[in-house]
């Protein structure tokens, strides 16, 4: 399983990782330390089943070295972050998923 590169693409306000010749997308919103991951992204292209949980893991790890507390508003991020309970330190104060 090959580590995704993800780029932090702050004009736009998304993280992005190259696959299949296109780009997979975590659209966010930031505020004070949180930042809000709003929409999800995977090209049709991608074959790869484990691409996506690979993607939010990558994404997730680069914001928990930034230091930021994780608000999931993307339906798929915060089924993810279910799924994934080492993902819980993440999420500030008060917000239950």
């Amino acid at each position: 399983m090959d580590e995704v590169t993800i780029n932090d693409n702050e004009f736009l306000r998304q993280f992005e990782a190259p696959i299949a010749g296109k780009l997979a997308k975590i659209e966010y919103a930031s505020q004070e330390r949180k930042i809000f991951l709003t929409k999800l992204f995977i090209p049709e292209e991608v074959e790869d089943p484990s691409f996506k949980d690979r993607f939010i893991t990558a994404v997730l790890k680069q914001i928990e070295k930034k230091n930021l507390s994780v608000v999931p508003t993307s339906p798929h991020i915060a089924r993810f972050l279910r799924k994934h309970k080492e993902f819980k330190g993440l999420l500030p104060v008060g917000i239950r998923i």
